[in-house]
């Protein structure tokens, strides 16, 4: 059977709040997956997302009863991250290949757990960070790859914006750190290519903050590899915002390049040295490389790892190490040290 012919996996999608706009957005660009299933503790919604956004597909209040029901090859989590173990651990354990919002999972056991389940089910477990996938990351790791400033030695990041979110992120603690700055060290990990060792951090929440706890980070990262990474990060920074994948500089031994964290890619790499300064000289513009992003590229990689039997780029084993930079940051935080990370993904 041609891939054309194939039949489409059958697909349950779990939680059906604000975030499942953005799965189906991507869905609808992806012919090889079948939602036949919603689930929601409250049916009602789980309803009316079937009536907006898939018609054909059953309303559950409860996930083992949609498995027992429908039989399906693939399982979306898209529940609040407290709910990530047990509704990813469930999915898999019943044979389903699962790919799940970030984070991970809400604590470092549960994320252990999670990926050793996945490991002993055998479907893939992939996380959704959308983020490495965008055009912004391609240009710079283009950048990077062709030698345009030489080895990296530092990066910084900042991120300040004032989103007024309602729903769970307004208790959530280490909002800030657990729900978004995993994006920024899951991106860091990419294009830094080492793993990160040492972490320190200070959290803490604004005056004025919406937020019950933790809405502001400072922290730092050393890598394997010698890098080191600083972030700085606030989500109630009312002003002129970041973009959402931050705003970057990146250095090297032979220059620096600047990421506004959307598509420009600027920077400047040395010439002759004359003296106290160097000459410097642009660094050539990475040429643009539209492709999917967002939800869609990482649906994408994970249907293209479930045909070849090859992991996919964000698999949970992989990502417990961008996981636990967040974990490390927020016991940096709380003990007012340097923190191993190692141990939060190599339990």
């Amino acid at each position: 059977m041609t891939e054309a012919a194939a039949s489409p996996l059958r697909a349950v999608l779990v939680g059906c709040g604000h975030i499942t706009g953005l799965w189906f957005d991507a869905l609808d660009t992806i012919d090889r997956i079948a939602v036949v299933g919603l689930v929601d503790l409250d049916p009602q919604r789980a309803r009316d997302v079937a009536a907006a956004r898939a018609p054909a597909a059953a309303a559950f209040d409860d996930l083992a009863t949609a498995l027992d029901a429908l039989h399906p090859d693939l399982v979306f989590d898209c529940t609040v991250p407290e709910a990530h173990a047990a509704v990813s651990g469930l999915a898999l354990s019943r044979g389903c290949h699962v790919v799940t919002e970030k984070p991970l999972a809400a604590t470092p056991e549960a994320a252990v757990e999670l990926v050793r389940t996945a490991g002993t089910a055998g479907g893939i477990h992939a996380v959704i960070q959308n983020r490495r996938h965008s055009e912004g990351m391609r240009r710079v790791g283009s950048a990077l790859a062709g030698g345009a400033v030489g080895p990296l030695t530092d990066v910084h990041v900042d991120f300040f914006m004032a989103p007024h979110f309602t729903g769970f992120r307004t208790g959530m603690r280490h909002v800030l750190l657990l729900d978004m700055a995993v994006h920024t060290f899951d991106q860091a990990r990419k294009l830094i290519g080492g793993d990160p060792v040492s972490a320190f951090c200070r959290e803490w929440n604004p005056a004025g903050s919406w937020y019950a706890a933790d809405a502001a980070a400072l922290a730092m990262f050393e890598f394997d590899n010698g890098v080191m990474l600083t972030y700085r990060g606030s989500w109630c920074a009312e002003g002129p915002p970041d973009a959402w994948d931050g705003r970057w500089r990146l250095v090297g031994r032979n220059g620096t390049l600047f990421w506004d964290g959307v598509a420009t890619v600027t920077g400047e790499r040395v010439g002759t040295r004359n003296g106290f300064w160097a000459d410097r000289q642009p660094v050539p513009q990475p040429p643009p490389m539209p492709a999917p992003d967002g939800h869609a590229a990482v649906l994408l990689d994970a249907l293209d790892a479930i045909a070849t039997g090859r992991p996919p780029e964000t698999e949970s084993a992989d990502n417990l190490r961008s996981l636990a930079m967040v974990f490390a940051a927020i016991d940096a935080s709380e003990q007012g040290r340097w923190v191993d990370v190692r141990p939060y993904y190599r339990p």
